[in-house]
């Protein structure tokens, strides 16, 4: 029998979590009968394993890798071909792996989540995980060592990498795989910068450069440089939640103003992403989505010359003309409002339409945007309390285009919105598995080459789990577990090896949930 403290503890989180319960019972009948919906929740199953039998479970597994196997053979075409094109400066004499199996295993690398080129020569080179992967991709007659894919990056053009992504995905988009994701005809693109990686040591010239505080030995506060790497990312945020990786530039000291003494800026790399981005994709409808640093008019002017719509955050300080102008035709324009219901929350949304915003060469410059305002409303359960508590927040966007009752929903909920996409795939390629934040080598252009390896490896991924058989396994074991499942599968011994090369003879078609 317990101690009597202990009883009295367990007895008292009993009755808080009854507490919780029964007021989040009431919330949902309140929400219910006020036509909202209370939020879904997608935690991952708390039961035991599903299979009874080690054959139920062999079968599983190997409908895992097949379907697997599936999205492998309905891009793995695109990207060799593109990867046969890039020049190789290697003596073909003393080469034994091609440069398409280099970059094949490089892919896997990052598909099946290795940590860093050690754990990728300890664990790929397992004997089993070998036969298995030769079994998958008869491509790998065998599998090179990482100092030589980090040899073969550091000499290649690696931005023909990115350039098989874009291949990959300009191919998904001729063929409609996105058409029933996308808002009011548009394609939405999320823009949003992030850090890679810091030194306190000067490895590369390429870095950016920036005083940091630290406490001294004799506790003085003081400054010293810290080296970084910084990146600007373009990914397709569409409004179910699915992030596509699409473009990434990197921010470089060569590309900062020396004269001036200025650095490479994510404004200025945001013009070299917009140009490559209007390259890649000339007549493709698109909806850039970004956050507060981009509401200025060279931003806009840039954005309307290559007819590209745009949602923008418009923080509370900035473009004083701007607000000014809307707090004062607001109250003129009452027509211009909306209530609406979304998910578990009450909005109120307001707007102004035609403002002018006048910037550079003393005004003589403008540009005409259109506001909206979102004033929200929700309810939700106090985690400490157990208290159903009121809750609130606001929000503001520019918007290219003309808004009324009809498009407001879609342009802020259903679009500007899920800018906070490109932040959640941040979140994913950081903390769960990819390894956003490691090098993986010390010299630019290789480094840059695992990044780009690792953007496709995602985006490889992404699909994968968005076929029906393993969105069923997401739901049951979560992301990181479905990738763990599949990586233990091909170390062990588990896999049918007619039944994979019966593969090769089935027409395979990608098919998303």
């Amino acid at each position: 029998m317990g101690k009597p403290s202990r009883r009295l503890r367990r007895k008292e989180l009993n009755e808080e979590k009854q507490k919780k319960n029964r007021a989040a019972s009431v919330l949902r009948r309140r929400q219910a009968a006020q036509g909202l919906q209370s939020p879904t929740t997608t935690t991952i199953s708390n039961g035991k394993c599903e299979w009874k039998t080690v054959d139920e479970e062999q079968n599983a597994r190997q409908q895992a890798v097949e379907e697997q196997i599936k999205v492998y053979r309905a891009v793995l075409p695109t990207l060799l071909k593109r990867f046969a094109k890039i020049h190789d400066p290697r003596n073909p004499k003393t080469t034994k792996h091609k440069s398409t199996v280099l970059m094949l295993y490089g892919i896997l690398v990052f598909v099946f989540q290795m940590g860093s080129r050690r754990e990728a020569n300890r664990e790929m080179s397992l004997p089993m995980f070998q036969q298995n992967l030769r079994l998958m991709f008869p491509e790998l007659e065998s599998l090179p060592h990482q100092d030589t894919l980090n040899r073969l990056l550091s000499l290649i053009d690696v931005n023909q990498i990115e350039e098989a992504l874009i291949e990959l995905v300009q191919k998904f988009i001729r063929g409609k795989k996105f058409c029933r994701y996308l808002t009011s005809t548009h394609y939405p693109i999320a823009v949003d910068g992030t850090q890679k990686l810091a030194r306190d040591f000067r490895w590369t010239e390429q870095c950016l450069e920036r005083q940091v505080q630290y406490k001294a030995e004799n506790g003085t506060v003081t400054t010293r440089p810290q080296y970084y790497v910084y990146v600007l990312e373009a990914s397709l945020a569409f409004a179910n939640g699915m992030t596509i990786p699409l473009l990434s530039e990197f921010l470089s000291y060569a590309e900062g103003d020396r004269e001036a003494n200025k650095q490479d800026c994510e404004l200025k790399a945001f013009q070299r992403l917009a140009q490559r981005i209007k390259h890649y994709f000339p007549r493709l409808p698109i909806r850039v989505l970004l956050d507060g640093l981009y509401p200025n008019g060279p931003v806009m002017a840039l954005c309307r010359s290559y007819h590209w719509q745009f949602m923008i955050v418009l923080q509370d300080d900035s473009l004083t003309t701007v607000w000014e102008e809307y707090r004062g035709l607001r109250q003129l324009e009452r027509h211009n409002q909306l209530n609406h219901k979304w998910g578990n929350r009450n909005q109120y949304f307001e707007w102004v339409n035609n403002i002018e915003y006048r910037y550079e060469n003393n005004d003589r410059k403008k540009q005409t945007v259109h506001v909206v305002t979102c004033q929200e409303s929700w309810e939700e359960v106090e985690p400490e309390s157990g208290k159903i508590v009121q809750k609130s927040s606001r929000h503001a966007w520019i918007s290219s285009e003309v808004l009324s009752g009809k498009n407001v929903h879609e342009f802020c909920n259903l679009g500007a919105r899920h800018r906070w996409g490109i932040e959640n795939s941040f979140l994913i390629e950081k903390h769960h598995g990819y390894q956003y934040e490691h090098a993986f080598s010390h010299n630019w252009n290789a480094m840059k080459g695992y990044h780009f390896l690792m953007r496709l490896s995602h985006l490889i991924n992404l699909l994968a789990q968005k076929t029906a058989l393993l969105a069923k396994l997401v739901e049951s074991r979560g992301v990181r577990g479905l990738i763990q499942f599949l990586r233990e599968t091909c170390k062990s011994p588990w896999l049918d090896a007619n039944r994979i090369s019966a593969l090769s003879a089935i027409p395979c078609q990608l098919r998303l949930d």
